[in-house]
Parts: C-alpha cells; sequence; structure tokens
C-alpha cells in the first residue's frame, strides 16, 4: 500500500476530505505536525508529501528560523527524491517559495467560499473552494498556473508538485474545530460564523467530491 505523509501546523488542522481521497485510492496517512517543538520528520517509506495550511507567513523571518526553514530543507529533499508534493494554502506559498517565486501580504484576503477561473486544458473544478488566506503568490517561471481569482494565484503546478491556495479539506467539522482554536481572532474576524458554518454543511458533500478530482489530477502527475 502506498503510504502519504501529511505535515499539519497546528492541533486542530487535519487532511479531511483530501485524506478520504487519498485513503480511497489506497494511501495509508501518518499525520505529523511541523512547528518550533518538534523534530523533522522522515521521508522513509513515503510515496507522497501533503503539506497543510498554517496562520503564519511564509515570509515571516521569526516562523523561518523558529522551523519554516527546516520545512523548506524537507521539501529540498523531496525534490530531490523525486517525491511528489501536494501544497495547500501555506503548503502552496511554501513550494512557491522554495523554487524560487514570492508570496507577499494580498491587499485583500478571502474567507469563506469562492470559484476560482480555471486555465484551459486543465480539469480542475471551479468550485466553490473554501477560502482562508491574507496572502498571495507571484509563481516562478517553472510554473505552470493552473487557476487564478482576481485577488490570488489559486492552484498551480511545478514538475510533479501541485499547490493550491484554497482549502480542499474543509469540511464543516474541521472549520468548527478552527474557529474554536483562536477565539479572539475568530471575533475579529467580522463574520457571521453560524452563516458560514451552515454553507460550509451545505458545500460539504460536493467539496468531498471536488477534492476527489484535484487528488486524482495531483497523482496523475506522478512519474
Amino acid at each position: 500500500m502506498s503510504r502519504a505523509l501529511v505535515l499539519r501546523h497546528h492541533l486542530e488542522d487535519s487532511p479531511g476530505l483530501v485524506g478520504e481521497a487519498f485513503s480511497a485510492r489506497g494511501y495509508d496517512l501518518d499525520l505529523e505536525m511541523m512547528d518550533e517543538t518538534t523534530a523533522t520528520p522522515s521521508l522513509d517509506g513515503y510515496d507522497v508529501l501533503v503539506i497543510l495550511g498554517s496562520k503564519f507567513a511564509v515570509y515571516d523571518h521569526e516562523v523561518e528560523a523558529a522551523w519554516f526553514g527546516r520545512e523548506l530543507a524537507l521539501i529540498g529533499e523531496s525534490d530531490r527524491r523525486g517525491l511528489p508534493i501536494l501544497g495547500v494554502c501555506f503548503g502552496a506559498q511554501a513550494l512557491c517559495r522554495y523554487y524560487g517565486g514570492e508570496v507577499t501580504r494580498a491587499t485583500d484576503g478571502e474567507i469563506g467560499w469562492f470559484e476560482v477561473d480555471v486555465v484551459s486544458g486543465i480539469e480542475l473544478p471551479r468550485g466553490p473552494w473554501f477560502e482562508f488566506h491574507s496572502d498571495h503568490c507571484t509563481l516562478p517561471d517553472s510554473a505552470e498556473l493552473w487557476a487564478t481569482s482576481p485577488r490570488a494565484v489559486q492552484a498551480f503546478a511545478i514538475g510533479q508538485n501541485v499547490g493550491v491556495q484554497f482549502h480542499p479539506e474543509i469540511d464543516e467539522a474541521q472549520l468548527k474545530e478552527w474557529l474554536a482554536a483562536d477565539e479572539e481572532e475568530t471575533r475579529e474576524l467580522g463574520l457571521d460564523l453560524d452563516a458560514l458554518l451552515e454553507q460550509t454543511a451545505r458545500e460539504t458533500p460536493a467539496a468531498r467530491g471536488r477534492a476527489q478530482v484535484l487528488v486524482d489530477l495531483f497523482l496523475s502527475r506522478i512519474n
């Protein structure tokens, strides 16, 4: 059976709908924390690396010194081994930065369910996909653009690697955990959280199917 290593950066994070898709395709998933308190996990025995989101920024020098520098080194090791990476939000931004792109603060962030504009010839669903970010990527020349929105690059590929700015893993249960993890920050969002959770509950069945399509697209690129 194939194995996937999933890096998370907060206890409330899980691979969610993306994890379901990998499991349905014969993958065993190991979920590992990556932060200043943990050792860098080994890639030995894995076929795929999945990097989840984070509330931190890939351009924060203190975060890089504390632990993100080790994550960039892990991406480099994955590259040398030919191990494909699926990067989600922060994970996508980490891919962008490692391969020579730039990540900066966006003029306007995105929180909620949004459709994306998909490049012709890319079989990625338009969504809606769940967004929760305040940064955006300027892609390196080696990247293949897959999807955009008026505010950010939304999906791209670099070799066997795929990055998505949105959160294909999200379902209602995980969103509840996110919002409960930092109540003060949640209040500062100024959103109708009940309405957002209700919308997420309605979207979850279709989002599950979209996550499966994304995982299939990613796996189809593996040599």
